[in-house]
């Protein structure tokens, strides 16, 4: 497993450990000049398990890889908040705002993986 696929696994425990949502990866590795490798995508029911998973995938991300994301982004609302780690972008959305901007039918090109939820 590359650095990279540690990051996109790491990601998803940190959205699982607090019940996000839906989650998708988008593998991004063949298509041309995108912004970067993978999309991991979710969601969470309230703005504040919004913000749960936000700080979840910072810290385990964090502990285990020692990564840190270059910027995030939509905290103070926590509709959409964006994580940047470079190669892998996080969205974390809330339901009706992620059906909005349907990212996983915008980028249909990549090769998508469906993570089953934990109850």
């Amino acid at each position: 497993m590359n650095q990279t696929e540690l990051l996109v696994k790491k990601i998803t425990e940190g959205i699982q450990e607090k019940k996000g949502q839906k989650i998708v990866v988008a593998d991004l590795t063949e298509i041309n000049d995108t912004i970067c490798n993978y999309f991991v995508i979710c969601q969470g029911n309230s703005p504040s398990q919004v913000s749960v998973i936000t700080d979840s995938v910072w810290d385990i991300v964090h502990e285990e890889t020692g990564e840190k994301p270059s910027a995030i982004d939509g905290v103070r609302n926590a509709q959409w908040v964006a994580m940047d780690y470079s190669d892998v972008l996080v969205h974390i959305f809330l339901p009706e705002v992620r059906e909005f901007y349907n990212l996983e039918n915008l980028w249909a090109d990549a090769k998508l993986t469906y993570i089953p939820d934990i109850d």
